[in-house]
């Protein structure tokens, strides 16, 4: 039986692909802050996991800090806010992906996937704004494809991406979405989960969104 972790899985896209992941007989292992896990210090969250699982995906996030919003300007910009997106939508990520190397086998394939977002994209920026966050999910999206060629090196059937998820009926996404058509969370999570089943370690270090199509970094 398939064995997944899902970071984040109280989270609306968290929560769904835990819940597909289990209706399609895997056997999940979900953490979040209810189960003790903090992305200030995940080592000790995460200590009791043993593996090897197939398939780990991050999918933890902030668009702003709480009573926050995305800047709209530079002008919008907070130093404390702006660290705390940091801390969570890159630090956090990097934290856990330091965890990962010891829960994958080395002999047999395994997919480590990480929500980026498609407004982290440097090449794919014409809009300005939303520095914060912006500028955390491009930081992740570098933190990715380093640990992507690190863990290549002693995991080489090893799949580590950045996933694109869409606009996704969420909380997360409610107050922001504006004329932007946003699928339910549930849908989100079979497309993420099709491009999963169909990466391979030939795919490590991509940027892809939710129909398998490249994202400029």
């Amino acid at each position: 039986m398939k064995m997944a972790l899902v970071i984040g899985a109280s989270g609306g896209i968290g929560g769904a692909l835990t819940a597909a992941l289990a209706a399609g007989g895997a056997q999940v292992t979900g953490l979040s802050r209810a189960q003790g896990l903090d992305l200030g210090d995940p080592a000790a969250g995460m200590a009791g996991l043993a593996g090897p699982f197939d398939l780990i995906v991050i999918a933890t996030g902030i668009l702003a800090p709480p009573g926050g919003a995305p800047e709209k300007a530079l002008a919008a910009i907070e130093a404390g806010a702006m660290a705390q997106v940091m801390a969570v939508n890159a630090i956090g990520p990097a934290l856990v992906l330091a965890q990962v190397p010891r829960l994958l086998a080395r002999d047999r394939p395994a997919v480590v996937a990480v929500l980026s977002a498609r407004v982290g994209s440097i090449g794919d920026n014409r809009l300005g704004g939303w520095h914060s966050y912006r500028a955390s999910k491009a930081a992740l999206n570098q933190i990715i494809r380093g640990a992507a060629i690190e863990i290549g090196r002693s995991h080489r059937q090893a799949c580590v991406v950045a996933l694109h998820p869409g606009t996704v009926a969420t909380p997360f996404t409610a107050a922001y979405r504006g004329n932007h058509a946003a699928v339910p969370a549930a849908d989100a999570a079979a497309h993420l989960l099709a491009v999963i089943a169909g990466l391979t370690a030939a795919d490590t270090g991509r940027f892809l969104d939710w129909q398998g199509q490249e994202v400029p970094w």
